[in-house]
């Protein structure tokens, strides 16, 4: 078959004899024979390039023994040079809020220091039942057994890959920013059951691991050790950059951050609105809002409330906050959902800034805030994550 567009999820769409064939491992316009791999929906199929016949411009070799049809689904774009990358991710961000938001804007995503490998900096790898390490298949519970991860960094990579883990389901593993590598056990039931850390310089693991050390927007973080941050080492900077750019927060205003992890963006606000200014943050996680109360200790215009960020709680913090000038997200892969994002249109912020990890979760609350009253001003898309088909995106969202 001769292959389409892109598609959101590393794949790129066919047709063969009236239904959609969803194909991995290939590119735009290219001619190839795929193996079906997942044929149970009427509409459409899953399928595999394993033959090329007429390659694109931009297909390269890939640089992992690992990746390719059948092997390990850790990568969707090892075939693709980087800049082509970049173009792949730009017309899917850019389809999605065609699609779901009626935009029509011009996308550029913009690659990070370092290159396409060794940027992964915290991972989850599989264990199998004889305790080998690695990584699944595309759309499957079997695991791939690998000897090095190359977009992993080398120490993270060396810590798992290195050795046997017997009794394990998964290991996560994580390298901060003074070098210091942590591995957390997990069990079949994905839950952790130790955790060891390994400095510079040490021949043994110490037990048990204490917090990570983070360097982002010229301040130092403090995060568990395998606990939630930015993969690669760039990606806090920039995002950082951008949020702040685009809230361009002034002295005495009230900026509320969503999903406020361990105050990434409500620390790198707090210095902007003074000391008449407030600057609330709102987690879930208790381990987070822990971090973020030690990571905010020296700016007294900041404070940490522990909750979910859902309408009613939402609501209800508004309603003792008052009208903040500028609203931060940060949500999860399913975004923020029709309802907080009809109250946070509702509280009439004078700029919202989403940092989004999904471009459809993003287009499609986007779409409500809309509805609310709010234009999209201006937006970043970042490649946080080479080799694979997830891009990191901040926009910016006015009032109408």
């Amino acid at each position: 078959m001769t292959v389409g567009p892109v598609a959101h999820g590393g794949h790129c769409v066919a047709r063969h004899e009236g239904r959609v064939v969803f194909v991995r491992h290939t590119l735009p316009g290219e001619r190839v024979v795929v193996a079906v791999t997942e044929d149970r929906h009427a509409g459409f199929c899953r399928a595999d390039a394993v033959d090329v016949l007429e390659a694109a411009p931009d297909r390269v070799e890939r640089p992992c023994p690992h990746s390719g049809p059948g092997k390990c689904g850790g990568c969707d774009w090892q075939h693709v040079s980087h800049e082509g990358q970049l173009g792949l991710k730009a017309a899917v961000v850019r389809e999605q809020l065609s699609r779901l938001a009626g935009l029509d804007l011009p996308v550029t995503v913009e690659a990070l220091p370092g290159g396409p490998l060794r940027w992964r900096s915290r991972a989850r790898f599989a264990v199998d039942r004889t305790g080998a390490p690695g990584l699944r298949r595309h759309r499957s519970h079997d695991v791939v057994l690998l000897d090095d991860c190359p977009i992993t960094v080398e120490p993270a990579a060396a810590a798992v890959l290195g050795r046997r883990w017997p009794g394990a389901g998964a290991v996560d593993v994580a390298v901060d920013s003074a070098g210091v590598v942590t591995t957390t056990r997990l069990d079949r039931r994905g839950q952790a059951t130790s955790t060891r850390v390994l400095r510079p310089g040490a021949d043994v693991p110490e037990e048990p691991a204490g917090r990570a050390q983070r360097s982002a927007g010229g301040r130092d973080w403090e995060v568990e050790g395998t606990g939630f941050w930015q993969v690669h080492p760039g990606a806090a900077d920039a995002l950082v950059g951008a949020v702040s750019a685009f809230a361009g927060v002034r002295p005495g205003e009230t900026v509320l951050d969503l999903y406020a992890g361990a105050g990434l963006f409500g620390g790198a606000l707090a210095p902007g609105v003074g000391a008449g200014g407030r600057v609330v943050c709102v987690e879930s996680d208790a381990a987070a809002c822990a971090a973020a109360d030690a990571n905010l200790a020296d700016l007294p215009q900041a404070e940490v409330w522990q909750g979910d960020v859902d309408a009613p709680g939402l609501t209800e913090l508004l309603a003792e906050l008052g009208r903040p000038d500028v609203v931060v997200l940060d949500p999860p892969r399913a975004g923020a959902g029709r309802e907080v994002s009809r109250v946070i249109a509702g509280a009439a912020p004078r700029a919202v800034v989403y940092v989004a990890c999904d471009p459809a979760a993003l287009a499609r609350d986007v779409a409500v805030l809309a509805e609310g009253g709010y234009r999209l001003a201006a937006l970043r898309a970042f490649d946080c994550f080479p080799m694979t088909a997830h891009v990191e995106c901040v926009a910016l969202l006015v009032p109408a």
